[in-house]
């Protein structure tokens, strides 16, 4: 879902990508330290409702964002289960997801320009260090815009898969995902080259 930028006029559309990274930073982390307590995981899943409704997205799109994390859920409760207090494997998921879903209130509400344009201020002051905060928000971007290419090619193979009648198998799907990533990898390469990026 990352880069999927929804247009907008609400608070958090005008607020400064640095700031919104910052409060999303500081909310993340205090979900993440929070004690498990049933009303402190209550108060959390009002907390990311409540930044869907103020943002003008609604508990809808809130619920889209859910549901495209539920294999990641499973996974989370399956490991846990088995190890850890239901109560405890109830909070881990909740914090995970509420994180989660901060993170992605903030790429719908925040053009790619701008999250890449704060992250390259902010790592300024690392020049010193000999870090070059351009290449940073460079491979940031890049990182960024190649997601929903991957995505489209993992599309692609699934349709062509099931138009030839081919059953579902991951190691089917994975691997000619793997060489379109990698060929797009390449091309990526080649062009930075041709316009002289090291």
């Amino acid at each position: 879902m990352i880069s999927l930028y929804r247009p907008g006029d609400s608070v958090f559309h005008r607020l400064p990508a640095g700031p919104k990274l910052l409060v999303v930073m500081a909310l993340a982390l205090a979900v993440s330290l929070a004690p498990a307590e049933p009303w402190l995981l209550a108060g959390t899943a009002v907390l990311v409702s409540g930044g869907y409704l103020l943002a003008g997205l609604g508990l809808a799109e809130a619920g889209r964002q859910l549901w495209t994390l539920r294999w990641l859920v499973v996974v989370m409760v399956v490991s846990q289960v088995f190890f850890l207090p239901g109560r405890t494997v109830a909070a881990n998921v909740v914090r995970v997801v509420a994180v989660i879903l901060l993170a992605n209130l903030v790429t719908l509400t925040t053009r790619t320009d701008d999250l890449v344009d704060a992250i390259e201020r902010a790592l300024a002051p690392l020049r010193h260090l000999r870090v070059n905060p351009g290449r940073v928000a460079l491979m940031l971007s890049m990182t960024i815009t190649t997601i929903p290419v991957i995505a489209g090619y993992a599309a692609q193979i699934r349709e062509a898969q099931r138009a030839r009648g081919v059953p579902v198998a991951p190691l089917a799907f994975v691997v000619p995902l793997l060489v379109m990533a990698l060929k797009h990898a390449d091309d990526l390469a080649d062009a930075l080259t041709a316009r002289g990026v090291d």
